[in-house]
């Protein structure tokens, strides 16, 4: 038998870094590292990214899940300006990675969000000044709430 979803009678308190998480802007995510560059993610500022079908996506380094044809996924860029560990929260367990030279940064911890919150998954980076591609693939919708931003 199917356990049914607990349901949440108020939203969880969240803390500093994942505050924004209740105020999406909207962005629609790159098919290439081109457009990655106009595909701009604001750290601290949470979007929910428009995607598109993963066969669509170039992706600059290959996703160790990229997905089937049926799946969803996107490409934006931020820049990173202060050395540290830095975490990318995913409202879906979407496949991510932060993307540098060709290269994707060995991610340092995966969790969940807290209770209630919405984010389903969170996946931390220890990241240098510089500028950045974050990759999404796998993703079962054709959008995405995330959030990339810099822990204390």
């Amino acid at each position: 038998m199917e356990q049914a979803p607990s349901t949440c009678a108020v939203p969880a308190e969240l803390p500093a870094p994942l505050a924004s998480w209740r105020n999406p802007a909207a962005l629609k995510g790159a098919t290439d590292r081109k457009g990655a560059a106009r595909s701009v993610l604001e750290p601290g500022k949470t979007v929910t990214m428009a995607l598109s079908p993963t066969p669509k996506i170039d992706y600059p380094v290959r996703p160790a899940k990229p997905g089937g044809s049926v799946s969803f996924g996107g490409l934006a860029g931020f820049t990173v300006r202060e050395a540290g560990t830095w975490r990318v929260a995913l409202g879906s367990g979407a496949w991510v990675d932060v993307v540098k030279d060709g290269e994707a940064a060995p991610s340092v911890a995966h969790g969940h969000g807290p209770d209630c919150s919405g984010i389903r998954k969170m996946v931390d980076y220890d990241l240098k000044p510089g500028r950045y591609t974050l990759q999404i693939a796998a993703n079962g919708e054709d959008r995405l709430t995330l959030l990339v931003t810099r822990l204390p």
